[in-house]
């Protein structure tokens, strides 16, 4: 199980760095929850693809440095690169704790901080 979330995620990921919002959607419950820790809590699907249709203005460019695993949950801890309302670039270090049901992702708790 816990290699099958892994790889799940990994998939799931290649469509956002493809662009493919919708095809990430559907990785995830119609119940999903995006909880970014110190900003805002989004819940179920349409919530977070209005985010992603706003945030993610070119696809953003992830480095997983590492993904760990146990039971229902995939920790993912990295780097993320994406563009602000501006057109700058802009870094972040960030580690997601994501919560699977019935293999597919029902939570996330993303700690994200911005670096140079």
């Amino acid at each position: 199980m816990n290699t099958d979330n892994k790889t799940i995620l990994t998939r799931a990921n290649e469509f956002v760095t493809n662009g493919d919002n919708e095809g990430f959607l559907n990785f995830c419950t119609d119940d999903v929850i995006w909880e970014f820790v110190g900003d805002r809590t989004l819940e179920g699907k349409e919530a977070v693809r209005e985010y992603m249709k706003a945030n993610y203005i070119e696809p953003p460019q992830f480095n997983v440095e590492q993904l760990i695993a146990e039971g229902e949950m995939v920790t993912a801890i990295g780097t993320i690169r994406m563009k602000n309302e501006s057109g700058a670039m802009v870094n972040y270090a960030y580690c997601d704790v994501w919560r699977f049901r019935d293999g597919k992702m029902a939570s996330l708790k993303a700690f994200v901080v911005g670096v140079d």
